[in-house]
């Protein structure tokens, strides 16, 4: 177990990450998920040695690594930059680390040429870095970070400057690389909730420096605790709708209002968040609503629109064209309706028909 208890960091007056507290298992993938400058990297960077907090202890199975140089820590890093050795040999470039640590050099090009196999660049083994492409590239320095062995492995956005499609592919490879890794820590960051969800075991969610919920993804993505984290773990965007309820109604901001008993039958009189994601949000009601931007990515469309002043985001599984300035009127689908109080707190997630 890896244990992160109170860290925290600021430089200059920026303060990077504040009295974060988290775990990471051996033998489970984690995602950190936060917008850029969320403290992610940083946090990684501590976990590293790269950085020291100034407050909070970093251990690994009680052992307190606090006053552990960089060199010390077993830890791999694999980063966003493409960082290999031009003039060493891919097979050169992932043997170095053993080589470093006093194993025999035909011990460690057989552990190299073996760790290469498995990503599948043993037919390139004699290349030169500047050979290969922007994936292949990659590879290699996962390569050269998993034969290590060291217990744990820190991921820093390591496919966000490949294209989307190698993207996808080399995520896949991870994870299945990773499954014979049982007794490593590994740690991902990321700043897509889509990549986030789907690769981790388990998800910590980050924004301004603090870890603000943790837990497994589909149960985090489906009770966010907060708004914020509601807003870090939904891609298209959340909608975050004023709401009022009444004796006997519930009103939506500037928008509609609905039945009492269509959502939040016991909540009551005050002032609420409902967050709606933007698949609820779909085409054939009563709704007016302007198209500011569409958005194909993939086999979806992500429609943002503007009504009676609200900013409202709409998902269809589909490819569609809408122009910009034209009208769409929307029916708003509860189902999967979120329910926040006043202070930005989940406290209603229930299925509901209306």
């Amino acid at each position: 177990m890896l244990e992160l208890t109170g860290i925290s960091l600021t430089e200059g007056r920026v303060p990077h990450l504040a009295d974060v507290s988290v775990r990471f298992a051996k033998g489970r993938l984690t995602t950190l998920l936060g917008r850029t400058g969320a403290g992610k990297t940083t946090l990684m960077r501590i976990i590293a040695g790269l950085a020291l907090p100034d407050a909070g202890q970093v251990r690994l199975d009680g052992a307190d690594w606090s006053r552990l140089a960089p060199w010390q820590r077993p830890v791999a890093m694999v980063t966003q930059q493409f960082i290999n050795y031009p003039h060493l040999s891919v097979l050169d470039n992932v043997a170095f680390p053993l080589v470093r640590r006093n194993v025999p050099q035909d011990r460690a090009r057989e552990a190299a040429r073996d760790m290469l196999g498995r990503v599948g660049l043993a037919a390139m083994v004699d290349r030169r870095p500047s050979q290969l492409s922007g994936g292949q590239q990659q590879r290699v320095a996962i390569a050269r970070a998993l034969v290590k062995k060291a217990p744990v492995v820190l991921l820093d956005e390591p496919f966000v400057n490949l294209d989307y499609k190698l993207r996808e592919g080399l995520r896949e490879e991870l994870i299945d690389l990773l499954q014979a890794e049982r007794d490593t820590i590994v740690i991902y960051a990321s700043t897509d909730p889509r990549e986030a969800l789907q690769m981790g075991d388990d998800i910590i969610l980050m924004a301004e420096g603090r870890a603000i919920q943790s837990g497994v993804p589909q149960t985090v993505y489906a009770h966010p605790a907060t708004t914020r984290a509601a807003e870090v773990v939904s891609d298209p965007p959340i909608n975050l709708i004023g709401l009022e309820v009444t004796g006997d109604a519930l009103r939506l901001e500037r928008l509609a209002d609905l039945p009492r008993t269509a959502l939040g039958r016991d909540l009551p009189p005050g002032r609420y968040t409902l967050g709606l994601r933007a698949h609820c949000l779909r085409q054939g009601g009563t709704l007016p609503a302007r198209v500011a931007l569409s958005e194909v990515s993939g086999s979806e469309t992500v429609t943002h629109l503007q009504a009676a002043g609200q900013a409202l985001v709409m998902l269809e599984r589909t490819v569609t064209n809408h122009a910009i300035g034209s009208t769409l009127h929307l029916a708003l689908h509860l189902d999967d309706a979120l329910i926040f109080d006043p202070h930005g707190r989940l406290i209603e997630k229930e299925p509901v028909h209306g």
